[in-house]
């Protein structure tokens, strides 16, 4: 279990927009099973004594947070994110420095990602708290995995040992990860999550198996999917 004296924090990139969505909204805040999706991602993480607190990076000039019921929440503070996924983390980070540890742990999950069961957050949290490195949920991949040439055609199938889906919350000590991110932006190095950064930086992060039903939000089809899933597990 996780040590009850080590503080844990979350950070929310949430400055993204909706191009794929093709919603006017972005699609933090598109509805969802009489919440916002942004909503939805956070309440896990809330009524854990272990969390210490939140921070949402969210887009400069966003009217949109405001108007969420979790804005007055008193674990939850906003900083202004960046460009990337990295700049945006990155900024929480910095908003954490005053309040974080060098070894406390971060969770870092996506805002679009309103899926996340208290069962996966458990192994997450079990499963990593002795590690020095740290590490993400991900699902193996269990398609058949095709790579397409430049007419879209099969140029080849890929094996799909080994490959997997990641996840997130994405779970790394504040100091590490914040070295990984800084070192990625100095060296031009661009990365699409956390783990990559760590990768970068010479370390290896642990899979840690997670529930397919943590979707994230990406395209229009995935509203209804993730209503059916948060729906059938409140009916449970």
């Amino acid at each position: 279990m996780p040590d009850p004296e080590l503080k844990m924090w979350i950070v929310m990139p949430a400055a993204g927009s909706a191009r794929r969505m093709g919603a006017a909204v972005p699609k933090q805040y598109l509805p969802l099973a009489g919440r916002t999706v942004i909503e939805w991602s956070l309440s896990p993480f809330l009524q854990r004594e272990q969390i210490r607190g939140v921070v949402v990076a969210i887009s400069e000039g966003d009217p949109r947070w405001s108007q969420t019921n979790l804005a007055g929440h008193a674990k939850i503070v906003t900083t202004i994110g960046g460009a990337e996924r990295m700049d945006s983390v990155l900024a929480g980070l910095k908003a954490l420095e005053s309040r974080a540890s060098a070894n406390d742990w971060v969770l870092v999950h996506d805002a679009a990602r309103p899926c996340l069961s208290s069962a996966d957050l458990d192994r997450l949290l079990n499963e990593l708290a002795g590690d020095e490195v740290g590490g993400l949920l991900a699902a193996p991949v269990v398609d058949t995995l095709k790579r397409a040439d430049d007419q879209q055609r099969v140029a080849q199938t890929v094996s799909r040992e080994k490959l997997w889906r990641a996840l997130t919350p994405q779970m790394f000590r504040f100091e590490l990860l914040r070295r990984a991110l800084s070192s990625a932006i100095h060296n031009g190095v661009s990365v699409t999550d956390e783990a990559q950064a760590i990768e970068a930086f010479g370390l290896r992060p642990k899979l840690v198996v997670g529930d397919a039903d943590n979707i994230k939000i990406t395209l229009p089809e995935d509203l209804p999917q993730a209503e059916r899933i948060l729906r059938a597990r409140s009916a449970a």
